[in-house]
């Protein structure tokens, strides 16, 4: 079902929402914030009316997860007022938001053109860097208590910030991303955590792989909005992580074990601590930058060494029956107690 946004009028969302079970409620806490790398000092909007629709309601472009309606109904719960396919030229699609090793390794993020792009080993091909024509997404017209609600459930400002950006309308059903956009831009609220080397960033902010239903779920969403052909081609050829290995699949569990209950918690009361502006106070995000660093140092001094690569897929590892499947955007999860947790990560990516 596709609408058309309108400053001056919006027709009402008429989509069914999905309900979380109890378990897979509380454990969407630890999702929120989990899963994400600390950005630079928040530039957040400061004009009343940029990036504002009609009255009080607000334009948020989405280009990850909230693509999909599972995520954006189901999830978040959210309902938008009108939503418009849009290209977003001064922005560059990324995949180097850090996330949870084995499970969800990285989210999608974005970062402004003109920015130098983080290094990278040389020689090395990766191929959701691919896409060079800016970003690619839905605007979806948001009451202000939704907007809000976006912000506290994508982690309180402890992983993105939030930025305006100016957007250009893209004609339905079509096949190819103009190289120059045209019509009349307008204004967008969107999520952005800038890059830098050192602290909490990954070495290689191009390493790690989405997982393949975190792929899934961008892919899907891209089909439902009718997003141009030329772009869901290049996000049906990203290769996601998979575990080739009997080890790979035993850290998954083995570390979900350790480092879900120490999150939980916290996670329990995260979304209680944003103030008005959907914002969690600074000392949350101290306590969740400190887990964090410790989560990942516990994965590259131990569980790295003894499970083996949670980021990045193993081809030297593929069992010979996946010999055909590396692409696969489908999961393949085999253990089925980690069902329910990656279930609520979905929720934790932009």
């Amino acid at each position: 079902m596709r609408r058309t946004i309108s400053q001056a009028s919006a027709s009402s969302a008429d989509s069914k929402s999905h309900k979380q079970d109890g378990a897979s409620s509380v454990v969407s806490y630890l999702a929120n914030t989990l899963l994400k790398e600390k950005p630079a000092e928040p530039t957040p909007a400061t004009s009343d009316d940029e990036g504002e629709a009609s009255g009080e309601n607000i334009f948020y472009l989405a280009y990850g997860s909230n693509l999909a309606s599972k995520t954006f109904l189901g999830m978040r719960g959210i309902r938008p007022l009108s939503q418009m396919n849009v290209h977003c030229p001064s922005l560059t699609l990324t995949f180097d938001l850090g996330g949870f090793p084995y499970l969800e390794p990285c989210f999608a993020n974005t970062r402004y053109t003109t920015d130098t792009p983080p290094p990278g080993p040389p020689g090395v091909d990766y191929h959701k860097t691919h896409w060079k024509k800016g970003v690619v997404g839905v605007v979806y017209e948001v009451t202000k208590q939704d907007f809000l609600k976006i912000m506290a459930t994508e982690g309180g400002g402890a992983s993105y910030q939030d930025v305006i950006v100016p957007c250009y309308p893209l004609e339905s059903d079509i096949s190819v991303v103009p190289e120059v956009p045209t019509g009349e831009p307008f204004d967008a609220h969107t999520l952005y955590s800038p890059w830098r080397a050192g602290g909490l960033n990954r070495p290689d902010p191009n390493h790690a792989q989405p997982s393949p239903r975190y792929l899934n779920l961008l892919t899907s969403g891209a089909a439902e909005h009718s997003l141009p052909d030329e772009y869901r081609e290049y996000l049906a050829h990203i290769r996601p992580y998979v575990a080739t290995s009997t080890r790979q699949k035993i850290g998954r569990i083995a570390f979900a074990v350790v480092w879900a209950p120490i999150f939980l918690p916290i996670m329990m009361i995260s979304r209680k601590l944003v103030d008005d502006k959907g914002v969690a106070p600074g000392w949350f995000k101290l306590i969740m930058d400190g887990l964090k660093v410790a989560m990942w140092g516990s994965y590259d001094v131990f569980y790295k060494r003894i499970y083996g690569e949670g980021e990045r897929t193993v081809e030297s590892e593929r069992p010979a029956r996946f010999a055909e499947e590396r692409d696969e955007v489908k999961p393949r999860i085999l253990e089925e107690k980690m069902r329910d947790l990656q279930d609520a990560l979905e929720e934790g990516g932009e």
